[in-house]
């Protein structure tokens, strides 16, 4: 598949490993820095608050976004990944390739069904048993 031309993924995805690279750590503390360093200068004004307030909100707001996006397209890519393990699988489900689609309700009847089988499988393990190959409820 081709790179994404989509200029915002693009620069959602630069966003996201330059902002989490030590040098921009350090570059915002130094930042802060200064700003303390400015206050006895600035009389610790009003203005001198606002800065870094503005500064703060504004970059906090716009880190957001980037933020979901790129959680939104992990969590998309390893859905893919997780689907595609469960269709190589011999024996696997393959009605829970889309769990993540599923509303509430229905997704709630297939962790009951879960937990039963979890809760089967401790039982044998308890008496000695194996955890593997249980049937299904």
């Amino acid at each position: 598949m081709p790179k994404s031309t989509n200029r915002y993924s693009q620069f959602a995805k630069a966003a996201a490993r330059l902002s989490g690279r030590p040098r921009v750590f350090t570059l915002a503390v130094v930042l802060i820095l200064v700003w303390l360093v400015t206050g006895p200068l600035f009389g610790f004004s009003d203005t001198w608050q606002l800065v870094i307030n503005t500064s703060t909100t504004i970059v906090t707001f716009l880190m957001v976004f980037l933020i979901q996006n790129t959680q939104n397209r992990d969590t998309e890519a390893i859905q893919v990944k997780l689907d595609e393990l469960i269709r190589a699988t011999q024996g696997a489900h393959t009605a829970l390739l889309d769990l993540e689609e599923l509303e509430e309700e229905e997704l709630d009847a297939f962790r009951v069904k879960y937990e039963a089988l979890a809760s089967q499988a401790r039982e044998r393990l308890k008496r000695g048993g194996t955890d593997t190959d249980i049937q299904d409820a």
